[in-house]
């Protein structure tokens, strides 16, 4: 093995030590982390070692969690950053309208990436945090993508099985057409209990182009669902975003 190829397999090995930590960003200790990377624990004792001299990893008595190193870095995607900046004037005005839970997400695969989120007054219970990552076919924010990036992307979603969070997700293909067409004419797409019990959201695109760059929503308890009054609020934001996106070029 050369030298280069080496150090390739070491960051291979580093890589599936930190994504061990996904979706949830929680404490593992070695053991769990030699369990869910299939390494030795030696080996992964070494990693987690330099791991934490390099601020990737934080040791905290017999456990590691993420270190602080990698918040910095991950502030500091240009993509992301310059998005999230020009999108906060909008979230807050859109927090404002509705007092309800704001989010602002990304595609990455087959998946949603959540850049930014403004809490509510009501401590919701949701699965989306900053930074993490939730199926595309589960969330507001991420039929709102899946909708508007190509119908590539739809068929080649629609051709494998279908995430579940909840028993109200959207399991079965023609549902999902169906939602996506839906969202497609209207420029809304909706989510009802599908990504956590309890709480029903409704999102739109943001354009930089032909195909959506993000998409943002609001998260709002089942009981006071009003679509109709949320709407407005929600597409207005949408398009004074994907304005100032373009006018920024």
């Amino acid at each position: 093995m050369t030298r280069n190829s080496a150090q390739g397999n070491m960051l291979d090995k580093a890589m599936a030590v930190l994504d061990c930590f996904r979706p949830d960003g929680g404490a593992f200790r070695l053991t769990e982390l030699s369990v869910r990377t299939g390494l030795a624990k030696t080996t992964v004792f070494r990693l987690c070692a330099d791991l934490v001299r390099l601020g990737l990893l934080e040791r905290d008595a017999e456990s590691y969690r993420l270190g602080g190193a990698l918040f910095e870095l991950g502030s500091l995607v240009p993509r992301r950053r310059d998005l999230r900046e020009a999108a906060l004037p909008f979230l807050q005005d859109l927090f404002e309208a509705t007092h309800e839970t704001v989010h602002l997400g990304v595609r990455e695969g087959h998946e949603v990436v959540y850049v930014e989120r403004i809490h509510g007054h009501d401590a919701l219970r949701l699965p989306s945090r900053i930074g993490g990552r939730l199926p595309l076919t589960c969330t507001g924010v991420g039929k709102a993508l899946l909708a508007f990036s190509g119908s590539e992307l739809v068929e080649e979603i629609l051709a494998a099985p279908l995430p579940a969070l909840t028993p109200h997700s959207i399991t079965d293909p023609d549902r999902l057409r169906t939602a996506v067409e839906q969202a497609q004419v209207a420029g809304l797409a909706y989510e009802e209990e599908e990504a956590a019990p309890g709480v029903s959201c409704i999102a739109a695109p943001v354009f930089d182009g032909p195909t959506s760059v993000a998409a943002l929503s609001v998260a709002v308890p089942r009981g006071r669902f009003r679509p109709a009054q949320l709407a407005p609020a929600v597409r207005t934001a949408a398009l004074g975003l994907s304005r100032a996106l373009r006018s920024g070029r």
